[in-house]
């Protein structure tokens, strides 16, 4: 058994950088009989003992004829498996908590299609397969994730029991994929909102000579910005109103490690970062990220918020 476990896991296993493809080849696909094959081989024999002790022509072929259907049943088995291509696919960032999807496309070149395909990976529910003759399909390989950083994808086992149960076939995929996992958002109030000391000048009363209006207050504005008499002449009571300025300095909202609760944990002070950038870039303002031996410029937008959210995930205290 430990000689079967070593070729199974060293000579056939796929060694690839994550994105060339596997064509499942003779060498690659396992096959033994399942429990219910070996009771149903168990069940010939006792058959077949039978029709030699009462020399029985028909039993004989009653025997024989069950078994050429179980020798046929595992050249299928061993088919819906071989020539099989398996390409690697993308994996979503995900945040800690929740779960990761790595895609696999398998592709099918014959004309017959490939039925009760299973693949599973340690930890994760069995996903069921079928590919289409002379189509592909994508499968997504769910697994739990408990901690940020890089989570690699285990060896997944693709196995089958197309068409009579009596054998299992089976074959080790392990792709070079990963996902990267964010740490898992705290729910904490945001930092208020500073100058940034690249955003221009500002004279006399903080540039209020260049007035452009109100606008709705962000969950980021500073409660010293806020418009009090133009929020209360509002007919409907709806929102505060922030004042505008055309000219002056621009104010970005800087998200600093030092800002986190020192007594709490390095995983619960990233948390509550992570919180911060998805707050500031649901409210659409620029912020900036701080944190020991590195530093992001103030920015805002998709790409932005990928960059710090990458930068907490990979993140050495």
């Amino acid at each position: 058994m430990r000689l079967v476990t070593f070729l199974q896991e060293k000579l056939f296993r796929w060694q690839s950088d994550g994105t060339a493809p596997l064509r499942l080849g003779q060498r690659r696909i396992f096959i033994l009989p399942s429990r219910g094959g070996l009771l149903y081989a168990m069940t010939l024999a006792v058959m077949l003992v039978g029709a030699i002790n009462y020399n029985l022509a028909l039993g004989h072929l009653l025997v024989f004829a069950l078994a050429g259907i179980g020798v046929a049943g595992m050249v299928h088995a061993f088919r819906n498996l071989h020539g099989l291509l398996v390409t690697p696919g993308r994996s979503a960032p995900v945040f800690a908590g929740d779960l990761a999807h790595f895609e696999l496309s398998l592709a099918n070149d014959r004309a017959s299609p490939r039925f009760a395909l299973e693949l599973a990976a340690p930890g994760s529910e069995p996903v069921i397969a079928a590919v289409d003759g002379k189509k592909d399909a994508k499968i997504n390989i769910p697994l739990a994730t408990t901690r940020r950083g890089w989570l690699a994808l285990p060896r997944v086992r693709l196995s089958t029991r197309y068409p009579l149960g009596l054998f299992t076939a089976w074959a080790y995929l392990q792709p070079a994929m990963r996902c990267l996992v964010y740490p898992r958002p705290i729910s904490h109030p945001l930092p208020p909102a500073a100058p940034s000391p690249t955003g221009g000048d500002r004279r006399g009363d903080g540039g209020r000579d260049d007035f452009a209006g109100f606008r709705p207050r962000q969950p980021a504005d500073s409660p010293r910005h806020v418009a009090w008499r133009a929020s209360a002449r509002q007919a409907d009571g709806g929102s505060l109103l922030v004042k505008q300025f055309a000219g002056g300095a621009q104010v970005d909202l800087v998200l600093d490690w030092q800002q986190t609760d020192p007594g709490v944990d390095d995983e619960s002070r990233l948390g509550i970062l992570a919180d911060w950038v998805l707050a500031a870039e649901a409210a659409g303002v620029r912020y900036a990220l701080q944190l020991p031996g590195q530093a992001l410029a103030p920015a805002s937008g998709e790409a932005h918020c990928r960059r710090c959210l990458e930068a907490l995930a990979l993140f050495d205290a």
